[in-house]
C-alpha cells in the first residue's frame, strides 16, 4: 500500500501538466521578469491552435546554462539578446535569435510611507535594494547601469540585496526584506501586482536598452512545428497587444 501511495504522488504533477497528448506540448524556457506576460500569451496561443505550455522560469543566464547542458526545452524566451545569441553560437538553435519586445525598468516598493525617487535610495531609513543579480540577469544590469548613471553605486552598494532572477527580486520587495528594489514594468502591469505597492519608470536612457531576445531550439529527432507555430506566434498582432499592455516596446 505504501508503493502505491508514493507512486501517486510522483505521477501527479506530470499528469497535471500533460492535459493533451505529450507531443502536443511544448517546453518555454522563459526570463522571469515574462512571468506574468508569457502566462497570458501562451493562454492566448492555446485558444488558437490548442498547444498546451509547459513554463520553466528562471534567470536569462541560468537557462542558458540548463540549455547547454542538454534540458529539453523548445523555446528559450531571453531578457535580452546576449544568451540567445550565446545559444545559437553553440550551435543548439535552429536560426538566429530575433528581438521580440524591448524591457522597461522601474523601481518599486510595497511601503506606503515612501515616496519612490532614485534620491531616496541613499536615505538611512533604506536599507536594502533589491535588484536582479547582474551576473545572470539583464534588468539587474540595467539596475546597476542606473546606480552608475546617477553616481549612486557607492553611497548604496552596502544596501544592496541580488535576487537570483527578477522573480526572487520581487520576492524581497513584495515581503518587505528590501524597502524598495528594481524590477520590470511587466511585473508591476501584470494582474497580479498591479495597483500593488507603488512604483516610478526609470528613465530609459539611464540604461543600456533591454532587447529581449527569442531562439527557437533545435531537437534531434523531434518535430518542432508545434514550437514553431509559438515562436511565429511571438510576433503576431495578438501577442504584441498583449506585450504592450505588460510595458513593454515591440516594433
Amino acid at each position: 500500500m505504501k508503493s502505491t501511495f508514493f507512486t501517486f504522488i510522483l505521477l501527479l504533477p506530470i499528469c497535471l501538466s500533460c492535459q493533451q497528448k505529450p507531443t502536443e506540448k511544448i517546453t518555454i524556457a522563459t526570463a522571469a521578469n515574462m512571468q506574468f506576460a508569457m502566462k497570458a500569451l501562451t493562454e492566448a496561443f492555446k485558444e488558437y491552435h490548442q498547444i498546451d505550455c509547459e513554463l520553466i522560469i528562471s534567470s536569462s543566464g541560468k537557462l542558458t546554462a540548463q540549455i547547454k547542458e542538454g534540458a529539453p526545452y523548445d523555446v528559450f524566451v531571453g531578457a535580452n539578446m546576449k544568451y540567445p545569441e550565446a545559444i545559437f553560437q553553440s550551435g543548439l538553435a535552429a536560426h538566429s535569435p530575433r528581438i521580440y519586445a524591448k524591457g522597461k525598468l522601474v523601481l518599486w516598493t510595497m511601503d506606503e510611507e515612501i515616496e519612490v525617487s532614485l534620491d531616496i535610495l541613499s536615505f538611512p531609513e533604506i536599507d536594502h535594494i533589491a535588484l536582479a543579480n547582474p551576473k545572470t540577469a539583464p534588468y539587474g544590469i540595467a539596475a546597476m547601469d542606473v546606480l552608475n548613471h546617477y553616481q549612486l553605486i557607492d553611497q548604496v552598494k552596502e544596501k544592496l540585496v541580488y535576487g537570483e532572477s527578477i522573480a526572487q527580486t520581487n520576492q524581497f520587495i513584495t515581503s518587505k526584506a528590501a524597502k524598495i528594489g528594481f524590477t520590470a514594468m511587466s511585473v508591476v502591469l501584470s494582474p497580479e501586482m498591479k495597483g500593488k505597492g507603488k512604483w516610478l519608470e526609470i528613465d530609459p536612457s539611464t540604461y543600456r536598452s533591454i532587447d529581449q531576445g527569442v531562439v527557437l531550439l533545435k531537437k534531434e529527432g523531434k518535430d518542432i512545428k508545434d514550437a514553431q507555430l509559438f515562436y511565429d506566434f511571438l510576433f503576431s498582432s495578438e501577442a504584441h497587444k498583449i506585450l504592450n499592455d505588460y510595458g513593454y516596446l515591440v516594433e
